[in-house]
């Protein structure tokens, strides 16, 4: 455990951005799993960016996912 009071600061700081990124990460699973039909697949698309966008999930994993899902889309369609 740190003594200074910033070191202690940023802890805590970490912990709670942890536990949301977490959350974050599992939900985002969670939807592309469920992704099964147009609608569906179009929101996981829109999730997928937005979470390349805060961060948390590197610009070519999205790319990729976002590929995936469009091919998915397209044989439904």
């Amino acid at each position: 455990m740190p003594n200074i009071k910033s070191a202690k600061k940023r802890v805590k700081v970490n912990a709670t951005k942890a536990a949301a990124n977490k959350a974050r990460k599992s939900n985002l699973k969670t939807i592309l799993k469920k992704a099964d039909d147009a609608e569906s697949i179009k929101v996981a698309i829109k999730r997928v960016d937005q979470a390349c966008a805060k961060g948390l999930m590197h610009k070519n994993k999205a790319a990729r996912k976002k590929s995936q899902l469009a091919k998915k889309l397209n044989t439904i369609a």
